[in-house]
């Protein structure tokens, strides 16, 4: 059954419109109070929530809103305050809460905001949660005896305790002495506690993106916009750097050299990591985007590989499908059911920078063996309700591009989930061909769309 309100990673929008407004989100808070007080007097546990949120300036309102609206529904609330999106959904689970709610837009501008939740294992919510959610937030809104409203709570330890947690994901002998590293935290969540891990660790820090006004998230900064990253590292002549988004779940990273380690690349370094120690990880999941190259890199490694559809909840189900703990996207999302329930991007850069350590080499050299493929991806607006992939001559064209890739290169074409927009992919070992076949498709479909 379709969802009317969350998509595929909660629920976002412009701040002022649709869920996203001040109203809205406080009878939302209720709806969840009033589903989870449900299952939760079932199973006799603590009804408890937490909220943790990034550092745009909406964060505010919105958590004053979600606090009210638990509270009415009778659920105590534990503020968490500024915090990583998967430093949230580890203290959901560890403080035992009935569920964690993330106050965030991930890397979207200031003038969005969004809502994300964790089941009490610190795991996105399954859909029939949603279901009776979507449909409790729909019914008339009653409020709990005044001697049962829910009392909040602020987790003053909150910051220490996920510390410790993204540190003991690599092993205690690992030490970071004597390398510099620049890390761009986006002015988002992982301003004050990426810094803190990684000079802990040994490391020697130079941190950008680390001053959140409340307006400046993700803007110019961050693992979408690395341009300043670049030049820091060439400039400070550091190892490597690191780039976090605004809610500090996905990661990128720069070599010595000013190159961008992409998503794919820090995957297949992180799942050579977990060969090289011996441990068995079945295969390694990607997304229908994951760059070819990398899928070869990955099967070179004696390793299986699997596809999902764009989405780190499908990027879970698929993993859990196969019984594997290695997945994750090409734009940094990562996924290590190994060392934690959800795409951590602190997590994910550890794990490279402890491969690393012990096998005493660069960033450079350890992803040298993948070659990514040459990719190239368009978005073709679209207008109305057309759909332009059902084209005779869209198809055609497809399948014109097909035949000349023969089996090296691939060609997809999808629907955007957030945006009225067909994302056209083509990849393949020649980058003019995979250009000249990219523009092809795209006129085509933009051709179709206008027809229609």
């Amino acid at each position: 059954m379709t969802k009317k309100y969350f998509g595929t990673d909660g629920i976002r929008g412009k701040v002022g419109t649709g869920l996203m407004s001040p109203e809205k989100v406080l009878k939302l808070g209720w709806a969840v109070g009033r589903v989870l007080a449900s299952h939760d007097n079932d199973h006799g546990r603590v009804n408890r929530v937490v909220i943790g949120k990034d550092t745009r300036i909406s964060g505010y309102m919105f958590e004053s809103a979600l606090e009210a609206g638990l509270s009415a529904a009778g659920v105590d609330i534990e503020l968490l305050g500024p915090m990583p999106t998967p430093g949230i959904a580890y203290l959901t689970r560890t403080l035992r809460a009935s569920a964690g709610i993330v106050i965030s837009a991930s890397h979207n501008p200031y003038y969005d905001n969004g809502l994300k939740f964790f089941s009490p294992d610190g795991e996105k919510l399954d859909d029939d949660l949603e279901h009776e959610i979507e449909a409790m937030f729909e019914s008339e809104m009653e409020i709990v005896e005044s001697s049962t409203l829910g009392k909040a709570h602020r987790v003053v330890d909150a910051v220490g305790r996920y510390i410790e947690a993204c540190k003991a994901s690599i092993p205690i002998s690992i030490r970071f002495n004597g390398l510099k590293v620049v890390l761009d935290c986006s002015n988002g969540a992982t301003y004050d506690i990426a810094p803190k891990v990684f000079a802990e660790l040994g490391a020697k820090v130079v941190t950008i993106g680390d001053k959140p006004d409340g307006l400046n998230i993700n803007l110019d900064c961050g693992s979408t916009n690395p341009e300043r990253l670049i030049t820091r590292v060439k400039v400070e002549g550091a190892d490597l750097g690191i780039a976090f988004d605004g809610d500090g779940d996905r990661v990128l990273m720069v070599d010595h050299q000013g190159e961008v380690v992409d998503g794919d690349e820090l995957l297949y370094i992180i799942a050579r990591s977990r060969l090289n120690e011996g441990e068995n990880i079945g295969g390694v999941v990607g997304t229908l985007m994951s760059n070819l190259g990398m899928e070869l890199a990955v099967k070179a490694l004696g390793l299986e590989f699997a596809r999902s559809q764009v989405g780190d909840r499908y990027v879970m189900e698929t993993l859990n499908q196969n019984g594997w703990t290695i997945g994750g996207e090409s734009s940094g999302h990562i996924i290590c059911l190994d060392r934690t329930t959800t795409g951590d991007g602190i997590v994910s850069a550890l794990q490279v920078l402890a491969y690393l350590a012990k096998e005493k080499i660069s960033l450079h050299e350890a992803k040298s063996g993948m070659k990514k493929f040459p990719q190239i991806m368009i978005n073709v607006a679209l207008s109305g309700n057309s759909d332009p992939m059902q084209s005779a001559a869209v198809q055609q064209s497809v399948a014109q591009a097909e035949a000349k890739l023969n089996g090296r290169g691939r060609v997809l074409l999808r629907p955007s989930g957030t945006e009225p927009l067909i994302r056209v992919m083509v990849e393949g070992e020649d980058d003019l061909l995979v250009v000249q076949l990219a523009n092809d498709i795209a006129a085509q479909v933009e051709q179709a769309a206008q027809a229609a």
